[in-house]
């Protein structure tokens, strides 16, 4: 697969990712995610999702785009990942309400028309 492909792949996931999470806490408030922990995996999944795939966007696409946060869901993945134990639920949230919609209006336009 070609590098603008791969980058359009990786883009595409990202998206896909941050949706299902907004769609997983419409409606929902703190209260709800910090008692489900099917609603609490569900997010930190795709989050890592989103994190790895932003790991392997080309470094001159993530260069055009400083206005996508590319090193903090980087750093989130790792951190969900590999220091699981210090992830506290009220940064989770916010990251669910309040970083990934405004990721999915950053990454929308970027994202190729299909062929």
């Amino acid at each position: 697969m070609p590098p603008d492909e791969r980058d359009a792949a990786y883009l595409q996931d990202m998206l896909e990712a941050a949706q299902k999470v907004c769609s997983y806490v419409k409606g929902k408030t703190l209260r709800h995610y910090t008692d489900s922990a099917l609603l609490r995996d569900a997010v930190e999944r795709n989050v890592e999702i989103i994190g790895d795939a932003a790991r392997k966007v080309s470094s001159s696409l993530k260069s055009v785009h400083p206005e996508i946060p590319w090193r903090q869901m980087i750093a989130l993945r790792n951190v969900l990942v590999h220091e699981y134990g210090v992830v506290k639920n009220e940064e989770m949230w916010e990251v669910a309400t309040v970083h990934l919609p405004a990721l999915v209006q950053a990454l929308t336009p970027l994202i190729p028309p299909l062929q």
